[in-house]
């Protein structure tokens, strides 16, 4: 029978995404995978989060056609150039003069979840075939942070 130790402490990494568009899909998955091979544990879980409230963090597949309808899908819910009560900075307190008018982005995160947590086995994620991990920019282009955990037991 294996044995497994826990891994003390859990391994936590600051990623940085720099996006390059004002609503992007941004895969993320390769570097998820590399912190679980840094992290060293073989089963257990992966928990990335999201450190903006103009963003998500989604799992879907990277197929361009389906991204572009998923773009499209968000501009429907939360369009750009409509009256959001957020952008009204007159109303707003302590809002600094390059406040940016985002309430779109704000509408359009709430759709979203700003989590994922995967289980990893063997050592690697237990993603499905065509299953990719997704910071969702809702209000780039600018630098974004993504939280991550890895948590479990090592050989």
């Amino acid at each position: 029978m294996d044995t497994f130790s826990l891994v003390r402490p859990a391994h936590a990494l600051r990623l940085r995404v720099d996006t390059a568009q004002p609503t992007e899909f941004v895969d993320v998955t390769d570097r998820l995978h590399e912190a679980v091979a840094v992290s060293g544990v073989d089963t257990g879980l992966l928990n990335v989060m999201s450190a903006h409230t103009t963003t998500g963090v989604v799992v879907n597949e990277h197929e361009p056609q389906l991204l572009d309808d998923l773009h499209a899908l968000l501009a429907r819910l939360a369009p750009r150039g409509v009256a959001y009560r957020h952008d009204d900075l007159a109303r707003r307190q302590a809002v600094t003069a390059d406040e940016p008018r985002n309430g779109h982005a704000h509408c359009r995160a709430l759709l979203l979840p700003t989590s994922v947590c995967l289980n990893v086995i063997d050592g690697r994620l237990a993603l499905g075939r065509w299953q990719r991990v997704f910071l969702v920019e809702l209000d780039g282009p600018r630098p974004r942070d993504l939280s991550v955990v890895v948590l479990g037991a090592a050989r």
